[in-house]
């Protein structure tokens, strides 16, 4: 049992930095030997034992201790699709045609980042083709920069594969033609009764006088929309079965008068579909072959299959998911926009937000949010995710993209200035990244003083040998930092074995500012080397967190934390 848990130990410990969930090592103990199921309780005893055994050390010496204990399990494997994705009925390679559709009412967060992926990885799948398309057919719900925005993150969050977008306001005239049409085929009809009593008939399943004008006065009817009724005095509906069990299904809306001012069009129309019979017409006119969207949406589908029969149109095949409901994770478009009007939030990009221009800047990969759409999978059960969970597996997916390209930095805030009695003076040579010797190294100049972390200094305790990261070993004596030596192997083999630390010299740094994810600044010291980075450069700064360099000024980073 000792070196099943040992290796899981080291294992779960080197993957999460230092940090291990007994829980997680139980399981994979567990389904490695069966037979300790009867004994539980031992072998969490067990665990915990091995947790305390390598508390002390550091990451390179987990990985050392890893590769003698369990090698295999320092293979990178190839990134996995969990379960892969399920075949789509009727579904042709090359010939696939998927669809993306938000409304412009806001940016997308990470809820819409799901089905974008879905979506997204499909057509991938398949060779296929997938659409952009902006259904702003609601002329008093949008929000007019949501236009641009959309479109960037989709097109960052599809790694620009969009083959076109579309903006149903600019198809206007396409859906007055079809509608003008099902009119001629006696399939719709203008309603002009009081909206109260036609709901009262149609939940009793009798249809209204409107119904029973013959087609040329629906014509005149029809016509009469676009420059006669007031709002709300006419709707076109379409003629489906009264007595159908669902009153969804009953006689439902297509085209209604609503005279607010559009962005893109002004005052220009005043006549505008309902989304089931935009979406139905462009759908067909776009050549869709699949829509995969939420099962909110399942009654609309089948309104829309109505639409497109009459019209001799095969629909597409419909397939839909369940939701995920965050728990603690504020999303809500309306909500937000009223605190970014207050001032509470400096825009949709505040760090603070789970809106994807935010998290973008941060230095998120939507590889990251596409492999959690790839991990939850296409499936009809809702799933409850806390924010903590759902931050969990999209940082642990986010780590091993920006790992290998992040180099390493040392940042010391809340700095205090220490004297190493009897330090050497000399030139530091630190490895860029320890996996990838060929980067090269950074350079750090250090005569015996360095900067310190306030709280490093804190967890420090007299009797034990520490270590200043790829520098020297000290002790504390009588409140005084000692010089022991120079060798890591010193330090490793010591029975005083205390903290390894990170530092800076006292001179020649760079004033770092890292905004934080809850819109706090930390300021502290960085490396001057690091003056060197790119706007946009995503490093480790070590022991610390990952971090995304957001604005340089001639002595000062800004840098917005991304993750541990």
């Amino acid at each position: 049992m000792g070196k099943s848990v040992l290796k899981w130990v080291l294992k779960n410990s080197f993957e999460f930095k230092g940090s291990v969930n007994p829980k997680v090592v139980l399981g994979m103990v567990l389904r490695e030997n069966e037979e300790l199921k009867k004994d539980v309780p031992a072998v969490m005893k067990e665990i915990e034992k091995a947790i305390k055994d390598i508390s002390k050390l550091d990451e390179s010496e987990i990985k050392e201790k890893l590769k003698k204990e369990a090698p295999e399990l320092l293979k990178k494997k190839k990134e996995e699709v969990k379960g892969p994705l399920k075949p789509l009925k009727k579904a042709e390679q090359g010939k696939v045609v998927l669809r993306i559709a938000p409304s412009p009412t806001g940016p997308l967060h990470v809820a819409h980042a799901y089905g974008a992926s879905l979506n997204y990885e499909y057509a991938k799948m398949y060779g296929g083709k997938l659409i952009l398309r902006i259904e702003d057919t609601n002329p008093e719900k949008i929000y007019p920069p949501a236009y641009e925005m959309i479109e960037e993150d989709i097109r960052w969050l599809t790694d620009n594969n969009v083959a076109e977008v579309v903006v149903q306001s600019l198809r206007l005239g396409i859906y007055y033609d079809y509608a003008e049409k099902l009119v001629e085929m006696d399939k719709a009809y203008v309603c002009t009764c009081d909206a109260d009593e036609w709901r009262k008939r149609k939940a009793e399943s009798k249809s209204c006088a409107c119904r029973k004008l013959d087609v040329k006065e629906q014509q005149i009817r029809y016509a009469k929309m676009f420059n006669e009724y007031a709002e709300g005095e006419a709707v076109l509906k379409l003629k489906t079965d009264m007595q159908d069990k669902n009153p969804a299904m009953r006689d439902f809306s297509l085209m209604r008068i609503n005279e607010h001012i559009h962005p893109k069009t002004g005052k220009e129309q005043r006549v505008w579909p309902l989304m089931v019979f935009s979406v139905a017409i462009d759908d067909h006119e776009l050549g869709l072959t699949h829509v995969l969207n939420g099962k909110d949406q399942a009654d609309n589908a089948k309104k829309e299959s109505i639409i497109m029969e009459y019209l001799g149109w095969e629909p597409p095949v419909y397939k839909h998911w369940g939701f995920i409901n965050f728990t603690d994770l504020q999303i809500s478009k309306s909500k937000t926009k009223l605190a970014i009007e207050q001032g509470e939030f400096t825009g949709w990009d505040d760090i603070r937000l789970p809106y994807l221009a935010a998290l973008k800047k941060r230095g998120y990969q939507a590889g990251a949010f596409r492999k959690f759409g790839l991990e939850t999978g296409l499936s009809l059960n809702d799933k409850t995710v806390s924010k903590e969970e759902f931050w969990k597996n999209i940082n642990s997916f986010n780590r091993e993209l920006v790992e290998k390209d992040a180099n390493r930095y040392f940042f010391v805030h809340e700095a205090v200035k220490v004297k190493i009695v009897g330090g050497l003076s000399k030139e530091a040579k630190i490895k860029l990244h320890p996996d990838y010797p060929e980067r090269g190294e950074r350079s750090l100049q250090v005569s015996g003083e360095v900067y310190l972390n306030e709280d490093d200094l804190g967890n420090l305790g007299e009797g034990k040998v520490h270590r200043l990261m790829d520098y020297c070993n000290f002790e504390i004596v009588d409140e005084k930092y000692k010089f022991v030596s120079e060798d890591y192997e010193d330090y490793r083999n010591s029975e005083k074995k205390g903290l390894i630390i990170h530092w800076l010299p006292d001179d020649k740094n760079v004033v770092v500012e890292v905004m934080m994810d809850d819109g706090k600044e930390l300021l502290g010291l960085g490396e001057k080397e690091m003056l060197n980075l790119k706007v946009g450069d995503i490093v480790q700064l070590e022991r610390f967190a990952y971090c995304r360099l957001v604005e340089k000024e001639s002595n000062k980073l800004i840098f917005w934390y991304l993750h541990k």
